[in-house]
């Protein structure tokens, strides 16, 4: 019986530690979900960190010991410049809280990456208000005992006869005159909560009744550029011909991987409000279709929507003498967001994307984009539409009432091993 259910009688007793090889079944639970099992790096540093915390090696899981063990750095590497493990540690907390948060997962063994630590929190599935535990399988477990509660003595507090009666006769005067009295139970009562920077962030999508339009890119098809005035033209083009490095990276059918990824994160912001949305790929979504409802657009070089509707904005993207750019047109000289078309996949180091919220007047629609010159790019700017950490950092760069205007901001992200970096601001206009 836990020791929150004893009588005071009972005497408490210790938490018996988790064995390991419960601890291990757990650990690989986690590596075979999608949120592991979909990359390289984040499932091999978790496993090593809990594997030598059971080891009794916790001390030993230092910044630089992991990027040689794990990322195979030399010994002389310097982690400033490359925070491989940082970003990696990063994700991996990211991807626990939300491997957690899922309450089918209630009742499980629970690791976690505490911030600025790599050793592993191991603890077992606790009720409320209990007290935490930090297990390692290699000592035995601290005894934490809970101490037994104090009993208060009750106190009778004397009867004011005279007050009920005067609310009595207080309700017969209410009664006389017609006036209707609802009770409440105010024990449920719970003060509004104000609406988060996303909810603020994604009210003109989540608003009204009409069905939003997600619009996606496909690399698998190559884009005539020569289409983006003319909004009755499809997109030409065979898989079969030659095209750039990029419209091929990362298939997912006919998806780019990184913008499902974004697609299925930034959805909860309308699945939560019941706001009823539809997927197409950019090739079959029509003119008519996006003026039927508000539209989210992911992806840039490889969506022929995103290039029609930034094409009018600040910051767009263009693709000139074999490079890749996103332009300042306030600044036409500006070229420095930029990749060549050529650059090995492997040597990609930085990527650059737009992040908008404006209201098209050609579609008369409001529309969020998120698209970068590469997926680490487009990854990068879905990460600030839903991520409330990422998202503050742009909008205190916004004037106090962002809210009623149109936004366009150009970020930057490190990309280390093919995944995007934290994303940060570079630019932003509004109107």
């Amino acid at each position: 019986m836990p020791v929150g259910t004893k009588s005071v009688q009972d005497p408490p007793q210790p938490t018996p530690a988790l064995e390991a090889a419960a601890i291990r079944e757990q650990l690989e639970r986690l590596l075979a979900h999608p949120l592991f099992s979909n990359s390289k790096r984040y499932p091999v540093l978790l496993a090593y960190t809990v594997e030598q915390t059971l080891k009794g090696n916790a001390a030993e899981l230092k910044e630089r010991s992991i990027g040689i063990e794990v990322f195979g750095r030399s010994p002389s590497y310097d982690a400033n410049a490359d925070p491989v493990v940082r970003i990696t540690a990063g994700e991996v907390r990211k991807r626990l809280m939300q491997y957690y948060y899922d309450s089918s997962h209630d009742g499980e063994i629970v690791i976690e990456l505490p911030s600025g630590s790599y050793v592993p929190f191991i603890h077992p599935p606790e009720p409320p208000q209990q007290a935490e535990l930090v297990l390692a399988a290699a000592e035995p477990a601290p005894q934490i005992l809970t101490p037994p509660p104090t009993l208060v003595p009750h106190r009778t507090v004397p009867r004011r006869r005279w007050l009920f009666l005067a609310f009595l006769f207080g309700l017969a005067i209410a009664a006389s005159f017609g006036i209707g009295w609802q009770f409440r139970d105010f024990r449920d009562f719970r003060p509004p909560t104000p609406p988060s920077s996303i909810d603020r962030f994604w009210a003109p999508i989540t608003a009204g009744t009409t069905t939003a339009t997600y619009c996606l890119g496909e690399p698998a098809k190559n884009i005539d550029v020569g289409s983006i005035n003319s909004f009755d033209a499809p997109v030409s083009g065979s898989s079969q011909e030659q095209e750039p490095l990029y419209f091929r990276l990362h298939l997912s059918g006919h998806l780019a991987l990184a913008d499902v990824i974004t697609l299925t994160r930034t959805a909860a912001a309308l699945e939560t409000r019941h706001k009823a949305f539809r997927v197409l790929p950019a090739s079959e979504a029509s003119f008519a279709q996006l003026r039927e409802g508000p539209i989210v657009l992911i992806g840039g070089f490889d969506n022929i929507w995103t290039l029609r509707v930034t094409q009018k904005l600040r910051f767009g993207f263009e693709s000139k003498d074999g490079v890749a750019i996103i332009v300042d047109r306030k600044s036409p000289q500006q070229t420095s967001w930029a990749t060549a078309w050529d650059l090995p996949y492997q040597k990609l180091s930085r990527d650059y994307a737009i992040v908008a919220r404006i209201h098209d007047n050609t579609t008369g629609q409001p529309v969020i984009v998120a698209a970068g010159i590469s997926e680490e790019g487009t990854e990068a700017a879905g990460e600030i539409l839903y991520n409330p950490v990422y998202l503050d950092s742009l909008l205190a760069k916004l004037p106090a009432n962002w809210e009623q205007l149109n936004m366009e901001a150009v970020i930057e992200t490190q990309v280390i091993e093919g995944h995007p970096g934290p994303p940060s601001i570079l630019a932003v206009e509004t109107w």
